[in-house]
Parts: structure tokens; sequence; C-alpha cells
């Protein structure tokens, strides 16, 4: 019987690209270790298109094919491992599912409205689940400014953010009313538009929503100890130099705490119909307020990473996770 091939993506040009690349190194060694499984590793580079593991130019053809230099390898199953543009934005989704090919992770929909701040929290608002407050920029303009500084009077410190970015790029924290031009000025640099949110001081914790053997499963959070007076930078996520902790069995939280958190997850995993994986993330307020922060639906995949440390701590080990997503994909592709 031949072994399934698995297409691993990695790269994508963004300014996650590295991360994305350390990423699919632990992936790389996960899917090795499946007998049945044969992988074919390809870098999307920004300047150079799609290369193999030894430089040679590559190309994704619609009738289920890569042409790798003067080969062509049939595909039977994708692990799209690109954090940002175009991992996560949608656009390799719609690539994929125009070549019928089965794939890892959200479709192009889904993809779309947790990649983008604005219209994932709108639905966070129309479920019921409960988030930071919030103001909508679509400019940069005089009136987007007047509209920070007025919710900066309301909430003191503010967060802005470039609403289509990952990784706390494009993400500043503002603490001084004559900072806040320049925060807009420079979100609108990665995105064009922007989410102001209220600063709060809040615990970070985090929960792997995810597919296992067709079914949903929703961890207890893990939990993000960043340094006093910072908050979690993209530096802090990635960088070997990071101060940030993680935890996988936080203490200090309720039993009522925990469940909801879990039921917010599994609402939100169910009702934006995010598929096969998922990184849920939370503030915990120093009043006790679950408040839902985010949705990744390509969490980093790093040594140091959360999402596969939850799947593992959760009793499931991470290759037998790859082999359900794969089977499950190629079963109903």
């Amino acid at each position: 019987m031949n072994p399934t091939q698995v297409l691993l993506l990695c790269g994508g040009g963004s300014a996650e690209h590295e991360v994305s690349l350390v990423s699919a190194n632990y992936l790389e060694s996960e899917l090795t270790s499946l007998p049945s499984v044969s992988v074919v590793r390809v870098e999307i580079t920004k300047d150079e298109g799609w290369k193999d593991s030894e430089g040679q130019a590559c190309r994704l053809n619609l009738d289920k094919t890569l042409t790798v230099g003067d080969k062509i390898i049939a595909i039977d199953y994708v692990v799209p491992c690109i954090h940002g543009y175009p991992g996560e934005t949608g656009d390799i989704q719609s690539l994929l599912e125009l070549a019928g090919l089965p794939y890892m992770g959200c479709d192009p929909s889904a993809s779309i409205v947790c990649f983008n701040k604005i219209t994932s929290k709108l639905w966070f608002d129309a479920i019921g689940i409960p988030n930071t407050p919030y103001v909508f920029l679509t400019e940069n303009s005089a009136d987007s400014v007047l509209k920070a500084e007025e919710a900066f009077e309301r909430w003191g410190a503010i967060f802005v953010k470039a609403a289509c970015q990952g990784s706390s790029v494009g993400c500043f924290k503002v603490s001084e009313k004559e900072s806040i031009k320049d925060a807009i000025e420079q979100a609108f640099t990665f995105s064009n538009q922007v989410l102001v949110e209220k600063a709060v001081r809040p615990r970070e914790l985090e929960i792997a929503a995810y597919h296992f053997n067709g079914e949903v499963v929703v961890t207890n959070p893990g939990e993000i100890r960043c340094p006093e007076d910072t908050f979690y930078t993209y530096d802090e996520k990635y960088s070997t130099a990071s101060h940030s902790l993680t935890t996988l069995e936080p203490d200090n939280l309720t039993d009522e705490q925990i469940a909801k958190m879990r039921e917010y997850a599994k609402r939100a995993f169910v009702h934006l119909k995010l598929k096969d994986l998922s990184r849920i993330d939370f503030f915990l307020t120093t009043d006790g307020e679950v408040l839902l922060n985010e949705i990744n639906t390509f969490p980093g995949m790093t040594p140091i990473s959360m999402f596969p440390k939850l799947v593992e701590h959760n009793g499931h080990t991470f290759s037998d996770y790859l082999a359900s997503c794969i089977q499950s994909g190629i079963n109903s592709g």
C-alpha cells in the first residue's frame, strides 16, 4: 500500500515567515514519525517563488499534483503551516479548494473571519461571548485619532492594533494621550483597518480546541505569564531571549472560570465552523471577568508553543492527532 503523500507548506513571505519555518520543523518531525505518511516540504518564499528543501522550484497544479524540478508528485493531503498571510487569511485555503485537495485547518471563510480582529469581535458579540471593549477605525484620519482619544479618556490606557495581523505584529500599547496619533499611523502601515481596545491587566490563558477522530475536543487552559508591565509581543512569543513563562496547569483558577472558558471556546469553535485546530486565547481580569481575546486558526508549533503542549497534556500524542486530521480530511475529500 502506497504511503499518504503529504505536502507540508511553510513560510509565506509575511512578517511571520521565519516562525512558520520553525513550526514546520516540528510538524515535519511529527509527520515523518508516521509510518503511513511520506512528506514533501515546500517553502513559499517572498521573492523566489516556491522551493523544496533542496532549493528546486515547485509548482502546485490544479490536478492534485506538485511539480518539483522535472518530477511530478501526486499529493493526497496538505498541511499549510503558514502563520499570517497567506496561511491564516484564507488565501492558501482558497487555492487548495480550487485544486480539490484536502488540507489541515479551517476553510477560507472561517480563516478570514478569525484573522480580522474586527470581524471576529462582531462574531463574538453575535454569539454572546464577552470580549474586551473596542472601537473600530477604518481610515487614518483626524477623526480616527479623535475617536481613539475619546476611548483613551473613557478607559485610560489602550491598545492600538492592526486588524489583520497575527502574533502581536502591528500592536501598540498606549499609556499617554500624546502617543495615540503615532500608534494609529504605525498600525495602519500593517492593515487598512485598526482596532482600539481597552487595555486591561489580565492573566492570559489559552485553550486548544481541535478535532480528534471526528469529535470536538476542548482542553483546560494553559497560561502565559509575561514580565511585569509588558504584553505578549512577537519577540516575547518567539525569541530565544523571551522572559515569558508558560504553564499547563495554572493555579488560582476557579472551576467556574475554567468552565466558562471551555464553554466559550467550544461555542466559538462550533459556531464559527472551525476545523481541525485552533488556539483560543482569553483574558481573565483582576475582578474575575472572562473575556475572549482572539482565535488563532493555525497557532504556533514551535518547541515552546502552547497548542501542541496542550494537545499532549490532554492525553493525545501529537503524531496521533496529526494522523486523525489526515484520515478525516482524506475520508471527507
